[in-house]
């Protein structure tokens, strides 16, 4: 931990005055750019705010109507350019209205925050954080010390477009903001001048692998009802001891949630074993303890009970440590050795280290599941990549 420095060694500048009244063209490149608004933009933005993904994760009117259209075009936009209190960019794809980027001011000088928002139709081709390493630079030129960027807790595309624009997310703020009457918890990043516009920490993508009988893929939402079932088995709950007691649909959603955030974070890759034919969960395999140092990455699992011994597990924690040792040229995460442990009574997941190719490694001892519990040994298993298996 640093000291903090001298107060007049940190004394924000003000943004400076001599603000344009009107959106300046920027150009972001690849047929993206932010212009000023226009009158022929109302359809375009009615269009985008009236769907209810964006609805979702924003404060616009619900419903929201052609007049709420009209007065952001002609009222809105204009008066926060007048007054310097929002600046407000169409944003253009290909000569298309895609959306709209907004600073504004927060009370704090030298700060601003940014909003941003994206039609339906333009998702999911970077045009969000092409715009933003050419907004954040301009922010700065202007006096901005730092930006900040705020969104609902779970909107994950938001935090994308933040991520690789080189923000960093500082955490979640309970009931920080007021959507339609209700408080929303909310992610914080902030982007200070002179950072650069590019991802300031890993985010481990969750590839997609086909293993004949097997997929494994990222987690969704309507995987939870078989992660209770699965949470509430009692041969589940014997070796994951940490289990909340009274296993339900919520813990189950912030499993999944958590394996996405461990993921944004650079901690961890976590697969659903899902049936190739239903996509049915019958599994769960997490590479994790990523970016720790000295420690070796480690692979945990478990098993929904309708899916044991037929070599789910062992097929995904194949496929797993394959990813994780692979060279970085070839898709891999290019580790040098990968980690399983187990306690020496689960017979059944020691099976699966030793089928999947790990060879023993001595023991650990880890904390026991109640706060006054003695230290459980674990079994280590190993498996470096000079011995991966060619097959």
């Amino acid at each position: 931990m640093t000291s903090p420095a001298p107060i007049d060694a940190v004394a924000p500048r003000p943004v400076t005055a001599a603000l344009p009244t009107a959106a300046p063209d920027l150009e972001a490149g690849g047929g993206v750019r932010l212009r000023a608004y226009r009158e022929d933009d109302v359809q375009a933005v009615l269009a985008m705010a009236s769907e209810a993904e964006f609805a979702r994760w924003t404060t616009v009117p619900v419903p929201y109507g052609r007049e709420d259209a009209e007065g952001f075009v002609r009222d809105v936009v204009p008066a926060g350019w007048a007054s310097g209190e929002a600046m407000t960019w169409a944003l253009d794809v290909d000569g298309e209205h895609a959306g709209n980027v907004a600073l504004r001011r927060t009370g704090t000088d030298g700060v601003l925050s940014v909003g941003y928002g994206l039609d339906a139709r333009h998702r999911g081709r970077g045009a969000v954080s092409a715009a933003l390493r050419v907004l954040l630079p301009w922010a700065a030129e202007h006096g901005a010390a730092a930006v900040r960027w705020i969104a609902h807790v779970g909107n994950w595309p938001s935090r994308r477009a933040a991520w690789a624009a080189g923000f960093r997310v500082e955490g979640a703020v309970r009931r920080a903001e007021l959507q339609r009457g209700e408080l929303r918890d909310c992610w914080l990043g902030t982007w200070a001048a002179g950072d650069p516009t590019t991802p300031a920490t890993p985010w481990l993508d969750v590839p997609r692998v086909d293993l004949g009988d097997v997929v494994l893929r990222p987690w969704r939402d309507d995987d939870a009802g078989r992660v209770v079932e699965a949470g509430t088995d009692p041969l589940t709950r014997r070796w994951l001891p940490r289990l909340p007691e009274h296993y339900g649909r919520q813990d189950a959603r912030d499993f999944v949630e958590g394996m996405r955030r461990d993921a944004a974070e650079g901690h961890a890759v976590a697969w659903c074993a899902a049936d190739a034919r239903d996509d049915r969960c019958l599994a769960s395999v997490t590479l994790f303890a990523l970016g720790q140092g000295g420690r070796p990455a480690e692979i945990g699992y478990w098993a929904h009970p309708d899916a044991r011994g037929r070599g789910v597990v062992t097929t995904g924690v194949r496929a797993v440590a394959r990813h994780a040792l692979l060279p970085a040229e070839v898709g891999g995460l290019g580790l040098p050795a990968v980690l399983v442990r187990a306690e020496p009574g689960n017979a059944a997941s020691r099976a699966v280290a030793l089928r999947a190719g790990f060879a023993p490694a001595g023991w650990d001892l880890a904390g026991g599941g109640e706060p006054d519990a003695p230290p459980t040994p674990l079994d280590r298993f190993v498996l470096r990549a000079q011995d991966l298996p060619d097959a």
